[in-house]
């Protein structure tokens, strides 16, 4: 299987398992809602997984177009997302999709980025944003000095109480975290100084931050 058909396999089988919205990404859903344009009509959510921040999305923009590449996860967003008519979800891979140039007030992506080629999917997620527009992106990093092995430390015990106060439980199933460890293998990321370096030359002005579990930010208005 190509790269891309191994990700969608991974992530149908992942779909299969999906609980409920909670996880990692979503504890930051409301730090990047917060930084939506106060008047986001038409939003893309690139990597929508179960929909989760696609919902978010739909409560304060009149369109969303959500893509994934896996045809389960987008199934199981549909179910999940019935009463919100202005959600459109499609599985597609953002790198072959033609997007419009200048047509969203917002893009989003989370937990996606590491999957892909950063610069050339940033430069056209970036084509897309209409002036004034925001990019929102949410992803893992590799941790590499001091700082990133601290927050990576504090992380753990951080991660286990969300997790008990959330699902009841200090982990997933036993066979949802097998799901996401053999996932894992295939996945590589960016140390925050790359994702610095990314957005200098790419995204000047952009707001790169680093957060608790494994997690950084980057903001940006077009």
């Amino acid at each position: 299987m190509t790269e891309t058909e191994t990700f969608a396999a991974d992530f149908d089988r992942i779909a299969l398992l999906a609980g409920d919205d909670w996880d990692h990404n979503s504890h930051y859903h409301e730090f990047l809602a917060r930084h939506l344009p106060a008047n986001c009509r038409v939003a893309l959510d690139v990597g929508c997984g179960t929909g989760a921040f696609s919902r978010r999305l739909a409560k304060t923009s009149e369109r969303v177009l959500a893509l994934d590449l896996s045809p389960n996860m987008v199934g199981v967003a549909r179910e999940r997302s019935a009463q919100f008519p202005n959600i459109e979800f499609k599985v597609a891979d953002v790198l072959k999709l033609e997007l419009p140039s200048e047509r969203f007030d917002c893009v989003a992506s989370i937990a996606t980025l590491h999957h892909l080629p950063a610069a050339s999917v940033l430069q056209k997620l970036k084509r897309a944003l209409k002036p004034g527009g925001v990019l929102l992106i949410l992803d893992l990093f590799h941790a590499e000095g001091l700082l990133d092995y601290a927050a990576g430390a504090l992380s753990v015990p951080f991660s286990f109480g969300l997790s008990l106060a959330k699902r009841g439980r200090l982990r997933p199933p036993r066979e949802v975290r097998r799901a996401w460890e053999e996932h894992g293998r295939h996945d590589t990321y960016l140390t925050l100084a790359q994702v610095r370096e990314l957005c200098a030359e790419l995204l000047p002005g952009a707001v790169v931050k680093r957060h608790l579990l494994w997690r950084y930010s980057v903001v940006w208005k077009k």
